[in-house]
């Protein structure tokens, strides 16, 4: 075929420039609701409801901390907002007073011996245990992980009244191990199935290699397990410190005078008493502010182990 053939309309010798079909416009696709909704939650509006939201939660913590700082007096003549206006009316006294005051100071004494064995006998038990299921075979395994989970779907009143006759006749009855055996007992279940599903995520390669290196059961889960378990213990252990040290139930029942919570204590204050403003208000305040502390102490822990979770 010669150039002439080839060549389009046009000037002699030129080509015609090729046009190219113009594209239809297409709309943008319009943002679906929820995309919307997801959008104005990641602004600024839904961080000061938030805010705002946290505040009130923390309102109540407020005013019994400046009712802690009142005098009796000043307590039934007005409500704790008045501190802005007067606030010549803040005082430690409340506080000398629950110094002096053995029930309340003893009781959180017992309240620690409760509390801290609970929860260390519960993460360790809990670790070792959800261990075992996770990555150790062993005869019926799967059928006593059942009956682990079966166990969560049980109510603490059921057991109160067997176990106290159990306690009486082993003699630790009103004494504060059997408070904290009890709490273990009732805290393991939770813990060995949280701790069990955690562990079970982690690469089955991973503790092959430690395997083949060497390491035994008991070294794969001291430097292996637990390293990597770390979020999910911390956050089980807020979990129980924080169960344990507000309970009363439990301690109303095996706790005598000698071994009762600070909660058992306040209770009994508020029966033998009733308008002793000077010791229950500075009292529920150190009841309640430790364990506040402890949570903002390991929120960083405990919020990896419930994203940690989540993500797997």
């Amino acid at each position: 075929m010669s150039a002439d053939a080839s060549a389009g309309p046009g000037p002699a010798g030129t080509a015609a420039p090729l046009e190219r079909p113009e594209r239809p416009a297409t709309a943008r696709p319009r943002a679906s609701l929820g995309a919307r909704l997801a959008a104005v939650a990641g602004g600024g509006v839904v961080r000061i409801v938030l805010l705002v939201v946290g505040l009130f939660w923390l309102l109540p913590t407020f005013g019994l901390l400046l009712s802690s700082l009142r005098t009796p007096a000043d307590i039934s003549a007005s409500g704790w907002w008045k501190v802005f206006t007067s606030p010549s009316q803040l005082t430690v006294t409340n506080y000398r007073t629950l110094l002096d005051n053995h029930a309340i100071t003893d009781s959180l004494v017992n309240t620690a011996m409760i509390t801290i064995p609970t929860t260390l006998l519960v993460v360790v038990i809990g670790s070792l245990a959800g261990y075992a299921f996770a990555w150790m075979d062993f005869p019926g395994r799967d059928w006593w992980f059942i009956a682990v989970v079966a166990m969560l779907v049980v109510p603490v009143q059921v057991a109160l009244i067997p176990v106290a006759k159990l306690f009486g006749d082993i003699g630790i009855f009103g004494d504060i191990s059997g408070v904290v055996l009890f709490h273990t007992a009732f805290g393991l279940p939770f813990a060995i199935f949280l701790l069990r599903n955690f562990f079970a995520e982690i690469p089955r390669e991973l503790l092959e290699a430690a395997r083949l290196d060497g390491a035994g059961e008991l070294r794969l889960f001291t430097r292996v397990v637990m390293p990597l378990g770390g979020p999910a213990i911390a956050s089980l252990g807020i979990f129980q410190f924080l169960w344990v040290w507000n309970d009363m139930l439990v301690a109303l029942i095996f706790a005598n005078s000698d071994s009762q919570p600070i909660t058992v204590a306040l209770q009994q204050q508020v029966r033998q008493f009733g308008n002793n403003i000077d010791i229950l208000a500075p009292g529920a305040f150190v009841s309640m502010v430790i364990p506040l502390a402890v949570f903002f102490a390991f929120q960083r822990q405990f919020v990896s182990g419930v994203m940690a979770g989540a993500v797997k």
